[in-house]
């Protein structure tokens, strides 16, 4: 289908919990958790629903409105990361006791929101950008040799930038390698265990919105607006 103006019944909806799981994500992973042979951060259990959230825009309504909703989520984070930080700095009423449980919980450090911003960005758009470009290339066939493959990208990326951005000179570096790997296989195993939901949801919504779209003529640079 040509690339037309048209109103979507699902663009809003899927961007909505695109971000959702990404702000839920960031405020869980200040917990550490056991998970059979793997550990790491709360989010990590949540995070991977945003790539195959991204899979799905991308994959439906194309890159231009995929890289729009990104950059929705990176601002949300930030103003949520601002607030928090904020609110943490603020003198406590005299007669609450909480601001230690506070500070554990919500008191991000600027580093940590640094490498969490940064790696999302790249991770993100990383895979977006494969996933468009290999729709091309395959001309539409493979899908999930698209959402896998741009996965097996976009998680490195983010996993790479956001351990080594966050704890570099913190913690040892066969400790950074053991969380990296850890990090990007668990993210990448959920993304191909719900290939066949994504497939469903993706057959679903371009019988319903009636729309397929082909980055042909696409800018993928991320940080043009149009």
């Amino acid at each position: 289908m040509t690339n037309q103006i048209k109103n979507f019944k699902y663009l809003g909806t899927i961007g909505v919990f695109f971000v959702a799981v990404l702000l839920i994500s960031n405020v869980v992973s200040t917990k550490i958790i056991d998970f059979g042979w793997f550990t790491f951060d709360g989010g990590t259990l949540l995070f991977p629903l945003s790539y195959i959230f991204g899979d799905i825009l991308t994959e439906v309504y194309g890159y231009k409105r995929a890289r729009g909703v990104i950059w929705l989520g990176f601002f949300c984070a930030l103003l949520m990361s601002i607030v928090f930080i904020v609110v943490g700095k603020l003198p406590a009423a005299s007669d609450w006791g909480n601001q230690a449980a506070y500070d554990a919980i919500l008191g991000f450090t600027p580093r940590i929101v640094l490498a969490s911003l940064v790696a999302y960005l790249a991770g993100s758009f990383s895979n977006s950008m494969i996933l468009a470009k290999m729709k091309i290339w395959t001309k539409g066939k493979m899908l999930w040799a698209r959402t896998v493959g741009s996965t097996i990208v976009g998680e490195l990326v983010d996993s790479t930038l956001f351990i080594l951005i966050a704890f570099w000179g913190i913690l040892p570096g066969s400790l950074l390698m053991t969380l990296i790997m850890s990090n990007y296989i668990f993210k990448t195993l959920v993304e191909i265990i719900f290939t066949p939901a994504t497939y469903r949801m993706i057959r679903m919504l371009k019988k319903e919105e009636d729309y397929d779209h082909y980055d042909h003529e696409t800018n993928f640079n991320p940080f043009v607006v149009k």
